[in-house]
């Protein structure tokens, strides 16, 4: 049995939006991001376990885009799809189990005035496939 905190949320999250929108996916953003828009962004920003081999964490899920009305839409798009689809779902590594928005999409500040950024919170859940 693998131990807890095994599974890398973070990878494990960015493969699986990737397989579902049109758009970068990835943990850092970097210097170029103006030229690889749109982007996702997926951080885990916190959470907790069961000691045992749940995971419960706390991603940030911030999207980048040209324009606030591109942003909104493929940040609604990203929450549809782990309010759905997510849940139940499973990668080679991890089981998602449930799915909560604790934040849900947001416009929120970006210092680069090109870009736009619409941000949510989520509490996922998951363990290491048996």
């Amino acid at each position: 049995m693998a131990d807890v905190g095994s599974v890398d949320v973070e990878l494990e999250l960015i493969g699986w939006t990737q397989a579902r929108v049109d758009a970068a996916v990835r943990d850092e953003l970097d210097n170029n991001l103006a030229d690889e828009l749109p982007t996702v962004q997926i951080e885990v920003a916190g959470g907790d376990d069961d000691g045992f081999r749940l995971d419960r964490a706390l991603v940030d899920v911030n999207v980048y885009a040209a324009t606030r009305a591109e942003a909104i839409a493929l940040a609604a798009s990203v929450h549809g799809l782990y309010l759905t689809q997510l849940r139940g779902s499973k990668t080679t590594n991890a089981v998602f189990g449930l799915v909560r928005a604790l934040s849900r999409p947001a416009v929120r500040p970006y210092e680069n005035i090109a870009l736009r950024r619409v941000g949510a919170t989520y509490e996922i859940y998951s363990h290491p496939v048996s």
